[in-house]
């Protein structure tokens, strides 16, 4: 089953420089995705790995790859959320190359209606039903198929959004237990690797609908020849490397510094750079209040100001007080 988009593909094929047809480099790819989970994953001969497939080209490619690479070892995951009248058909589609290529395969639905964003809601839900069936089928490693033009799309948005380091660093290849080791490849190459080997796979319409923040930014992007996916992908792995040291040398300082007082937490060392103090700030009100929400950027940055310059503000059910010592204590009850 394929869809229309091949002409998109054919234009990054050529930016590429690719046949799609040719066996080298689909050799070439195989060898770089094993390398690249190896990597992420270490070398242990026994890990077994799950590949959430929602039936479309990148992940039905990345299930081939890996059912190739780790033979006997893979299992395949779609979460159909119910948001299309196609998607069971995707879901059986996925199915049936399961069947015929001997993974085991299983279809999950959520188990609570769409609430909120629903493209927030579908990946809430989606890694979740995902986490809860790795956990039971006993599997090491979560693969999903996020590549080189995901992470540059991503990138972008962040960009345009004023994000910090943390989320200039993009799609981590690793997090937790869910790897992503194809995002040094372009989708072109996974388009070029589906098509040669005869995969089918399906074009989820929401991919390209401008109503969606992404794919608006996808829309914009494919019209960019001067935009390098690879190198931004680059950048994005220095950022979570730059985010990684900074956050190992920030719980370090909160181990030395952050310390419980009166109902609250104080922190006995101010002269620090205004990031060290934002993220320390964090942790305080992490620890105040495990399961709340963090404070938005601007509130965040207000309540930074004032304790810098001695003063006090409040966030949410907090009061922050600045001076030599930093004291995050309960807010008076309004009246």
């Amino acid at each position: 089953m394929r869809t229309e988009g091949m002409d998109f593909a054919a234009r990054l094929w050529k930016r590429c420089g690719m046949t799609p047809d040719r066996p080298d480099d689909a050799e070439t790819l195989r060898a770089d995705f094993r390398g690249e989970t190896l990597r992420l994953t270490g070398d242990d001969p026994a890990a077994r790995y799950g590949v959430a497939v929602s039936g479309g080209p990148d992940s039905m490619a990345l299930l081939a790859l890996a059912a190739s690479a780790f033979a006997g070892r893979v299992e395949a995951v779609t979460v159909d959320h119910g948001l299309r009248p196609e998607s069971a058909g995707e879901a059986a589609m996925v199915a049936r190359w399961c069947g015929q290529a001997g993974v085991p395969h299983v279809t999950l639905t959520p188990d609570a209606p769409v609430a909120g964003n629903v493209q927030a809601w579908a990946r809430t839900m989606r890694y979740r039903l995902i986490e809860g069936w790795r956990a039971a089928r006993g599997i090491d490693w979560i693969m999903t198929a996020h590549h080189a033009d995901d992470q540059a799309e991503t990138l972008l948005m962040r960009l345009n959004r004023g994000s910090g380091v943390a989320g200039l660093a993009g799609v981590r290849a690793r997090s937790g237990r869910v790897v992503r080791p194809l995002l040094g490849q372009r989708k072109a190459a996974l388009l070029a690797f589906a098509r040669a080997q005869g995969l089918p796979f399906v074009d989820d319409p929401s991919n390209r609908d401008p109503r969606f923040d992404r794919a608006a930014m996808r829309q914009a992007l494919e019209g960019a020849d001067w935009i390098d996916a690879p190198a931004l992908a680059r950048s994005a792995a220095a950022l979570a490397e730059a985010e990684a040291a900074i956050g190992w040398s920030v719980a370090a300082l909160a181990q030395a510094h952050v310390r419980a007082e009166d109902g609250g937490w104080a922190l006995d060392r101010s002269d620090l750079p205004r990031e060290y103090l934002r993220r320390l700030v964090l942790h305080m009100l992490a620890l105040a209040e495990p399961e709340g929400a963090p404070p938005r950027g601007e509130a965040l940055d207000h309540a930074l100001a004032q304790a810098r310059a001695g003063g006090q503000a409040s966030l949410g059910r907090w009061l922050l007080k600045g001076g030599a010592i930093w004291r995050l204590r309960p807010a008076p009850p309004r009246r």
